[in-house]
């Protein structure tokens, strides 16, 4: 970089980040009315470049070009590796970092605020956030972190009715992807503190899973019934149960094979797969080592 660069007493705000990564414009969300997040495309020379802490979350989006990258976060280690489209690499508010690349590309940024991820977080985890501190990513792949950015994108160089709100959409749907995979949280107050589940959610997990116990039920779908993230859930529902949700529903499970076996009406192999068991041999592993006792012998003292 050339030029002397002004004294930084305070993170930069995305639109000035020009000032420490000079680069071409080719696109921005300024002016467009979004809240909690913004979008600049950048055309960019091979660069060494050291940057200032800046306010808000970065997600950089590679799209034309393929490069080495090395990345130094405050005085951390160096990260080298190779960023080709498709690529993200990720900063949290308020770092520092050096970055060094030797080829031209073409990037997105997209930047969310403090707010929006710290009341995401709170949400999804249902302890109050006071930060969060994403993981030090330089050549991340994700599809759904590609979709969302890319539609992000669209939106920024080709807004369309209701853009504001579709855009305050998106970037939700990317906090919540990058909390669930890309980031570690700081809590206000004890996180490891469970709190149980009310009597009345207790019974909507229940229905939930009786009414899909012969599909494949996943732990992201229960955690939806209860409107929170799968390791909230988790903890409260072993506060609530004494068990994990997999040994929950393993149990419901076993209940039902209990009452279908007590019928006597369907072969074993019908009950296994009423009972979301993946065959006959699993549903008798699993009865085993409950009960004691194989369905078919469960069959005959009944």
């Amino acid at each position: 970089m050339s030029g002397e660069k002004p004294l930084v007493t305070r993170p930069i705000l995305p639109s000035e980040l020009t000032t420490w990564v000079p680069g071409g414009i080719l696109g921005m969300s300024d002016g467009l009315g979004w809240r909690d997040a913004a979008f600049r495309r950048y055309d960019y020379k091979a660069q060494d470049v050291e940057i200032p802490p800046i306010d808000s979350f970065m997600i950089v989006q590679y799209v034309r070009g393929e490069t080495p990258m090395d990345r130094q976060v405050e005085d951390g280690r160096w990260t080298r590796c190779r960023c080709r489209p498709d690529n993200f690499s990720l900063l949290s508010r308020t770092a520092g970092s050096h970055w060094h690349w030797t080829t031209p590309i073409e990037v997105n940024h997209i930047y969310l605020t403090r707010k929006v991820m710290n009341r995401i977080a709170s949400d999804i985890c249902g302890e109050e956030v006071v930060d969060v501190n994403l993981h030090d990513i330089v050549e991340g792949y994700d599809p759904e972190i590609t979709r969302i950015t890319s539609e992000i994108a669209r939106e920024a160089m080709d807004p369309r009715l209701g853009g504001n709100l579709y855009a305050e959409t998106l970037s939700m749907q990317l906090a919540v992807q990058l909390l669930r995979k890309f980031s570690s949280c700081v809590y206000k107050g004890n996180p490891h503190q469970a709190k149980a589940f009310s009597r009345r959610v207790i019974v909507e997990i229940e229905e939930f899973v009786d009414s899909h116990l012969c599909e494949n039920i996943s732990i992201e779908d229960m955690a939806g019934v209860a409107g929170m993230g799968v390791w909230t859930f988790n903890r409260y529902l072993r506060q609530s149960v004494g068990k994990s949700a997999y040994a929950f529903v393993v149990e419901k499970r076993i209940e039902r094979a209990q009452s279908l076996l007590s019928r006597g009406d369907l072969a074993l192999k019908e009950i296994a797969a009423a009972c979301g068991f993946s065959d006959q041999a699993h549903m008798t592993r699993m009865f085993t080592a409950k009960l004691g006792v194989t369905p078919g012998q469960f069959r005959a003292r009944s």
